[in-house]
Parts: structure tokens; C-alpha cells; sequence
């Protein structure tokens, strides 16, 4: 719920992580954020053709990070974050096929608060602990290719949307869905992280949930 004095929001939020995008040739880095950039927008577009909302309905928020960039969902899809990044994570393998000296992407999700402002041109742009904690998932060193690794919160906000959509839950088994058991690790500050990895084993687009955004956030 948001809290409207202070535009706090609690959402998930998809982080994406290209490995060893900063020992890349600039011309090298350009290529491959353009096409990222561009291959998921398309991919999004295409899968809110077959759902009541817009982009940005979808999206609350995209922030750059130069290796990657925060996606920032809508606090009403909250749940359906791994869903969607389990979906971005499919281009990965598209990626390598295209891009010789790509090698692969990092994608953590996680459930927690950010706060909105104004920035210097008039956007809206975002900070909050979520988006610091979001990153240290990034940390975990047992992280394998074709897997996300998604915090305990994320995970269970997860279950939750999975019972009020049980379509998702019958997706997630035909395109048999697998998680680990829960790791707990410290991050760089010595603060106790627990996550999963959780992957498809085949991997596909999950569109998301045909919903009422005339109230877009609540």
C-alpha cells in the first residue's frame, strides 16, 4: 500500500545484471544494452497485448545501473515479479546466440520500499532501502546461468499471487518450475540475506494477469 505523504511504495522489484559488462569495449556495451533494451520492450508490448494495461500500468519505474537496469513494478502485480523475471531471463540464452562475447545475465528480485521523487528534468525517478537490497542479492555466490535468485519476501509475495491467480501456479508446473532450498548468506555490510534460486526448465514468456487499472495503484 502506498503511503501518499511520502510516496513510499513496497513492489517488487527485477534487477538485471549483464556479467562483465564494464571490461566490454564501449562499442561492444552499446550494442548489447540496445539490444536488450529493445528486445524486452518488445517482449513486454507483446505480452500486455493479451492483458488489460498499458506499459505503463506495468511498470512504476526503470532505472539504469550502466551494467543493467532496476525494473519496478506496479505495487498490484506485487508477487508477480519472479514471474515476469523469469520471463526477462529467457532472453539470456537468445542473448549468447547472438552476441559472441556475451556471457549471461544476473537477475534478482525482491519485495521492499522505495520512495518516488522529482528529479532534475521532471521524471520520476526512485531510491529506497528496496532498491539497495534488491543489489545485494547480486552477492550470492552460489548463482548459476538460467537461474534468478529471488529473496525470501519476493518468494513468498510470490505464493501469495500464485493463490490469487491459480492460472499462474498451473503455467509455472507445464513449464515445470524448479526451486532450491533457501540459502542464507551475508551480504558485503555483514546483513543476513535468505533467498532461493528458482529457474524453468522451460523456459518461455508468462504473460501477466488481465486486470482493472482504473485505480492504478492500491
Amino acid at each position: 500500500m502506498p503511503n501518499k505523504h511520502t510516496n513510499e511504495w513496497t513492489t517488487d522489484i527485477i534487477l538485471i545484471d549483464i556479467i562483465n559488462f564494464s571490461k566490454l569495449r564501449i562499442a561492444s556495451q552499446l550494442e548489447i544494452i540496445n539490444f536488450l533494451t529493445l528486445s524486452y520492450k518488445k517482449m513486454i508490448n507483446k505480452m500486455l497485448e493479451n492483458s488489460n494495461m498499458r506499459l505503463s500500468n506495468l511498470i512504476l519505474g526503470y532505472i539504469s545501473t550502466g551494467d543493467g537496469f532496476y525494473c519496478i513494478l506496479n505495487p498490484k502485480l506485487k508477487g508477480y515479479g519472479t514471474i515476469l523475471g523469469l520471463s526477462f531471463n529467457y532472453f539470456s540464452e537468445q542473448l549468447g546466440k547472438k552476441f559472441s562475447y556475451f556471457e549471461g545475465l544476473r537477475i534478482a528480485i525482491h519485495t521492499g520500499k522505495i520512495y518516488e521523487f522529482t528529479d532534475i528534468l521532471g521524471n520520476k525517478n526512485y531510491i529506497g532501502n528496496g532498491l539497495n537490497d534488491c543489489a545485494r542479492y547480486l552477492e550470492f555466490k552460489n548463482y548459476t546461468i538460467s537461474t534468478i535468485i529471488v529473496s525470501d519476501i519476493a518468494y513468498a509475495n510470490m505464493k501469495i499471487f500464485l493463490d490469487q491467480h491459480p492460472r499462474f501456479n498451473t503455467l509455472l508446473i507445464k513449464s515445470e518450475f524448479k526451486h532450491s532450498s533457501p540459502y542464507i548468506f551475508k551480504d558485503k555490510h555483514g546483513k543476513k540475506k535468505e533467498g532461493r534460486l528458482v529457474w524453468l526448465r522451460k523456459a518461455g514468456i508468462i504473460t501477466p494477469p488481465d486486470m482493472n487499472f482504473n485505480s492504478m495503484l492500491k
